[in-house]
């Protein structure tokens, strides 16, 4: 079968200087990501998580190895892809639908017919908004809404263009834990019913059990995947799952070996394979 995404002995220096030096961010990184799937990257500060989204998104060419994303190779920003990050970053002078409606007047094909359009696009924004439970915020500004609510929309907005792929860069570190468990189910119903695939960075070891079909433990930097754990737990779950002995010996397993990164590194300098 052949991979979504593919990465296959990928290294990157972040320029010529260190590249000579020897110097990489990441090394030596193979990934192969079926469609449709959802994985999750765990790790220490500072190990290349966002780097490795950086080379995901096609925004960083790696020094040496290879990328396929969608069965072509990767030689620059993707169309494919939608993102996400902490900060929901909403232009605070656009309604909460015109937020959404940014990446359908910035991406071709889109970009062309927007205003010939826009009713159309208007109302698949509005059904996205809908089924994230912002229904009767559209035309609110983002100072009007809450964290969680914020984030809601930055999800919809990285989603408007139907994406294959969505990227998502620590999305729900900054909210308190019931609105992050809300975001939580959201984000799998919406991944269940669209079938796209997700990428998810996060510090949260909870948060990747329950979403992913498979978590990637990275070591510190250079950044290189050292464990590789399915999650073979029965979909769909609920949070009723996460307080579960077979839940939580997953998230002590994938914790006792970022602990073992740790302090392996602080021992020696250099990050030890588990």
């Amino acid at each position: 079968m052949t991979s979504f995404v593919d990465f296959r002995n990928v290294w990157l220096a972040y320029n010529d200087e260190l590249l000579a030096a020897g110097a990489f961010a990441v090394e030596d990184i193979s990934l192969q990501m079926g469609e449709g799937e959802f994985i999750a990257i765990v790790g220490p500060s500072g190990c290349g998580k966002s780097t490795f989204m950086k080379l995901t998104t096609g925004l960083k060419m790696p020094s040496k190895g290879t990328i396929h994303i969608g069965g072509a190779p990767v030689t620059g920003p993707l169309k494919i892809s939608g993102m996400a990050f902490q900060a929901p970053s909403l232009l605070p002078w656009r309604t909460t639908l015109d937020n959404v409606l940014l990446p359908l007047e910035i991406v071709e094909p889109y970009r062309s017919n927007f205003k010939s359009k826009r009713k159309e696009y208007a109302a698949k924004a509005r059904e996205l908004l809908r089924s994230v439970g912002l229904a009767g915020y559209e035309d609110k500004f983002p100072w009007q809404l809450s964290g969680g609510m914020q984030q809601r929309a930055s999800i919809c907005r990285a989603l408007v263009h139907e994406p294959r792929m969505l990227l998502l860069d620590e999305p729900f570190g900054a909210l308190d834990a019931f609105t992050r468990e809300e975001l939580w189910c959201i984000l799998r119903d919406l991944q269940a019913a669209q079938k796209f695939n997700v990428i998810l960075v996060t510090h949260d070891l909870r948060e990747s059990v329950f979403l992913a079909d498979t978590v990637y433990v990275m070591s510190k930097s250079p950044g290189r995947f050292v464990v590789t754990r399915q999650i073979d737990l029965p979909r769909p779950r609920d949070l009723e799952i996460t307080y579960t002995p077979q839940f939580t010996d997953i998230v002590h397993e994938l914790r006792g070996h970022i602990g073992a990164i740790r302090h392996n590194f602080g021992k020696t300098g250099v990050a030890v394979p588990q």
